[in-house]
């Protein structure tokens, strides 16, 4: 079996946490050699994140220095030693857990190093994203795919997939606080040499109100 960590930033999310959670396929993904574990980096919520989390199965760290950035950086270095792949979506259920197997298979077939879930490539449900971010992404994505010379659609984007080498790889090089930490990681990744792919996926409005 390969072990998948799958790392969920949270702040203030109970409401979407649980579904994110549950609706992982883990049987699926059992039946497809894959063992699943489940780490939310709770980045310093005010509210029931951590318990309602706990309850649908997951084990929680906290971070309480607040940032996207800071809880994903935490992730990383709190990844189990055994992890052969590393799956990172948001808490709030824009996402949807059971397109994880679209991002781990070119992992597995050794196609990329890095899988990102493109939105703008893929279906984005009414009402989850405002012209103005749409229009805002694909004018950043253009510059990236530009300037770096890699295959991305979505430079935003809050699902990814990558190989334990990868993660480690990266890791250290990573200094952004906040929302900046998708852009960064798909630069300094590219700047690294990793093949980066990307796949089209759904994107659904936010259960809860936005902290962005």
């Amino acid at each position: 079996m390969k072990k998948v960590t799958v790392l969920i930033p949270c702040y203030n999310e109970e409401e979407g946490i649980a579904g994110v959670i549950k609706g992982l396929p883990k049987a699926q993904l059992k039946a497809q050699g894959y063992d699943i574990g489940v780490l939310v980096i709770d980045n310093n919520s005010s509210d029931n994140t951590t318990k309602v989390a706990r309850d649908a199965g997951a084990q929680v760290i906290f971070e309480g220095k607040q940032g996207k950035g800071n809880a994903i950086r935490t992730g990383f270095y709190s990844i189990p030693d055994d992890t052969d792949y590393v799956v990172m979506l948001d808490g709030d259920h824009t996402y949807r857990p059971e397109e994880i197997i679209r991002l781990l298979e070119p992992l597995d077939s050794g196609f990329a190093n890095v899988i990102i879930g493109s939105r703008l490539g893929g279906r984005i449900s009414e009402g989850s994203m405002k012209t103005f971010n749409r229009i805002g992404n694909w004018v950043y994505s253009h510059l990236v795919r530009y300037s770096y010379r890699v295959n991305v659609t979505d430079v935003l984007t809050g699902y990814f997939a990558w190989t334990r080498k990868a993660v480690v790889k990266l890791r250290p090089h990573l200094v952004s606080d906040g929302f900046a930490i998708e852009m960064e990681m798909i630069t300094k990744l590219a700047r690294l040499g990793e093949d980066i792919y990307s796949v089209p996926i759904s994107y659904d409005a936010r259960a809860g109100q936005s902290s962005l």
